[in-house]
Parts: C-alpha cells; sequence; structure tokens
C-alpha cells in the first residue's frame, strides 16, 4: 500500500480509498467483514457521505468503528451539504447540520476531512470558507475541500482564505478517468479527465492539492463491457447513461489500447484504468467501490504497477489520434 497525506491530518491516507454505499446495517456481518478485510490489506481512508444509504452508510460504519476501538487508526472522509430535490444545500445553515449529523451517526467527535459534496456557483465563497473554519476552530474538523468543485471555484475559496488569513480548501474530488466525459451524468457533475481537464491538473499541482478522483472505470465504460459492435445493443438504462457519458469513437480508441496494453502486463482492464490514475502527475488519491477484500487486493496491484511517461501518452493519444 502506497500513502499520502494533506495539511491538517497527521495520519497517513492510503492512495486507495474505500467506498461505502455498500455498507448497511442490514447485514453487519457482510458490512463489518469488508472494512476488516480492508483494512488487514492496508486500507486506512474511507470515503463516506450524509447522503449514502439516507445516513445508514454512516450509522454503519460508526457502529464498526466502535466495536473495533480504530477511531484514531483511520481517516474519515465524509461529505455534507448535498443538493435535494426542492433546493441547493451549500450554505453555512446546511454545511452545520449535516455535519452534525454525520457527527452523530458515525459516534466521533470530529471528522478528518470534510467535503462539500456539491457546490452552488450562484453562492459566494467567503461565507462558505469562513463557516468551514469556525467548524475546524470549534475541533469538528481537521481540514476540509470540495467534492465536484470546478478547480476556478476552489481557486476562488483558496484566493479568499489567503485574502482573509483563513485555513484554504486542501483537498478537491472530481471525476478523472483515462476517458473524457463527453457528457455529464447528472448536473454539476465535475471532471478533470482528457484534455478538457489539462488546465485543472496544472493548477492542482501548482497548488499541490490533495486529489480524491471517483470513477477510475468511467462508471463502468473502461471495465471491457462495452465495445463499438454491442454499444447499439446495450439498451439497459445504466448502459446508455454510461454510453452517453463516455461511448466517444475517441474513448473506444482509448479503450482498446488500454486493452492491449493491460494484455500485455499481465493485468485486468480495470488494474490497468486505476493504474493509469494513479501514475498521473497529481497529488493523487482513487476512491474505490470494492465489494470484497479480493478486489480491495487486485486493486493494489494497479496501484503498484508503473507506467512510463510513453505509455500514459500513448493510452491517451495513440498513434495519429488528432486530439
Amino acid at each position: 500500500m502506497k500513502y499520502g497525506y494533506v495539511p491538517g491530518i497527521d495520519k497517513p491516507i492510503s492512495r486507495l480509498v474505500q467506498g461505502t454505499m455498500m455498507i448497511g446495517s442490514r447485514d453487519l456481518d457482510a458490512s463489518f467483514a469488508l472494512l476488516d478485510g480492508v483494512v488487514e490489506l492496508g486500507c486506512t481512508a474511507f470515503d463516506l457521505a450524509h447522503v449514502y444509504g439516507g445516513g445508514d452508510a454512516e450509522r454503519t460504519f460508526g457502529q464498526w468503528l466502535r466495536a473495533r476501538g480504530c477511531r484514531d487508526d483511520v481517516v474519515i472522509i465524509t461529505k455534507g451539504a448535498h443538493h435535494n430535490r426542492d433546493r441547493k444545500r451549500v450554505t453555512p445553515y446546511d454545511i452545520a447540520a449535516d455535519l452534525h449529523d454525520s457527527l452523530a451517526r458515525l459516534q466521533v467527535d470530529k471528522i478528518d476531512l470534510y467535503l462539500l459534496h456539491r457546490d452552488d456557483p450562484d453562492v459566494a465563497v467567503g461565507p462558505i470558507v469562513e463557516a468551514l473554519n469556525v467548524h475546524k476552530e470549534e475541533g469538528l474538523i481537521d481540514a476540509f475541500g470540495g467534492s465536484n468543485w470546478t478547480y476556478n471555484r476552489v481557486q476562488l475559496a483558496c484566493a479568499y482564505a489567503a485574502d482573509h488569513n483563513r485555513v484554504p480548501f486542501v483537498a478537491s474530488s472530481p471525476q478523472f478517468s483515462l476517458v473524457e466525459m463527453v457528457e455529464p451524468p447528472w448536473a454539476g457533475c465535475v471532471s478533470v479527465g482528457g484534455p478538457a481537464g489539462a488546465a485543472a491538473h496544472a493548477d492542482y499541482s501548482e497548488a499541490h492539492m490533495g486529489l480524491f478522483t471517483w470513477s477510475s472505470l468511467a462508471g463502468g465504460f473502461l471495465t471491457g463491457r462495452y465495445t463499438r459492435e454491442n454499444r447499439e445493443t446495450r439498451t439497459e438504462r445504466q448502459d446508455e447513461l454510461v454510453l452517453r457519458s463516455y461511448g466517444s469513437d475517441r474513448n473506444f480508441s482509448r479503450l482498446a489500447r488500454a486493452q492491449q496494453l493491460a494484455e500485455a502486463k499481465g493485468l485486468t482492464l480495470p488494474q490497468l484504468a486505476l493504474a493509469y490514475s494513479q501514475n498521473h502527475p497529481l497529488d493523487l488519491f482513487s476512491l474505490v467501490g470494492c465489494r470484497a477484500p479480493g478486489e480491495y487486493a487486485d486493486n493494489i496491484v494497479a496501484l503498484e504497477t508503473p507506467l512510463t511517461g510513453e505509455e500514459i501518452v500513448w493510452l491517451e493519444m495513440g498513434e495519429g489520434d488528432d486530439l
């Protein structure tokens, strides 16, 4: 396992961050077995959210923490201020309400890394940064950042913090994978994949910002399930969403090159896709949704697989691609 750090958190953060959307109180034994298994493999960080399972994921994780007595060894990443059907909720009031809900569910007195689950570009960053600083001063969070915030908005938040002597964002959580998002799968989705993400990469590199990226498999596009030949027959709702979001000719070319390189290296296609992300010159942590410890072990193989700069460029550009 490889580890990294972000300012404000003094514990090592595993480069593979285990997701929690699959755990729940209906099957505590299976949920605990998954969490135990990935910890045994070196996982220290877990990705949660106020909205996952209507709060059940956080409650289940809190029960596991208490049962195992391992709070000091674990980095809790949770998210709040997600929009609902009625309104956008990126406000100081909603941040405070969601944060206190999460603390109660998790049965902890502070969150290691707190991310705003969505952004509202119509809201000024100043009051948001101030609210997060208050919660940090109260000892309720150690560090904070944004999920699905554009790098421009993250820049604005950090600039406000610098101008007002406040603690800045230290993390951002966008989508990132080998293939480029052609159409967002849902409103407000932020990706830094492909050539369109070059400016974000440069800014995040210069700022040494920790990136907690999700969906390295592009919603399943990089699993081998989809081909040019079968895309017209994939008519299930999820398939249509994936193909609408990622099914361009250029992405199918990247998919073919990834499959070729995976076979040459003795990897599965998902492993190669994760290796691509982890070999990028960014301070990157990958959020993974493993449903069994064996899947996490497969991801460690990908994490530890080196790719050369030439291989990365070939995966992205190929021979003759006019990008």
